[in-house]
């Protein structure tokens, strides 16, 4: 039997899910299902493009649908702020070194949360799978597109 595998995000994930979700089922799916309607009165649907088009942009809401209420049943909601230790474990913003002693600092996150430019790195990208149980004083190794990165855990903490 096939296990189910969670999806660990923070609240702010989760809400952004449920929001999209909102969105697509009471404004996107509606406005298409319109378009589809007009497009059918025009007749000749074998030559009709609006109604091919309207019938592919259905079957993309369709989808996004789906992946979307399939992402909320996995969903495990974490709260970093109950948890504590010195072990890096997903929503953990961590403080590190680099190789010139310039200090970086990262929230592990769910994919839909990261955001590298505001410092939230996904728990399954290269850096946060290597983060991902080490511990405060651990040095790194990670390999990445531009070559391999040396860093020094130098803080860890459930903000």
């Amino acid at each position: 039997m096939a296990t189910v595998e969670k999806m660990p995000m923070l609240q702010e994930g989760y809400k952004l899910i449920t929001e999209e979700l909102h969105r697509l089922k009471t404004i996107e799916r509606p406005e298409v299902i319109d378009a589809i309607e007009e497009a059918r009165a025009h007749g000749d649907l074998s030559e009709n493009a609006e109604y091919h088009a309207a019938k592919e942009r259905q079957g993309q809401i369709e989808a996004s649908i789906a992946d979307l209420e399939d992402r909320l049943s996995r969903a495990v909601v974490i709260d970093p702020t109950e948890l504590s230790g010195d072990k890096i474990v997903f929503g953990a913003t961590v403080t590190l070194l680099d190789e010139d002693d310039k200090p970086i600092v990262y929230q592990i996150v769910g994919q839909m949360e990261a955001d590298a430019k505001k410092g939230r790195i996904s728990y399954n990208s290269p850096l946060g799978r290597a983060l991902i149980g080490r511990r405060l004083g651990d040095d790194i190794e990670v390999s990445v597109p531009s070559g391999d990165r040396y860093y020094a855990v130098e803080k860890v903490e459930f903000i």
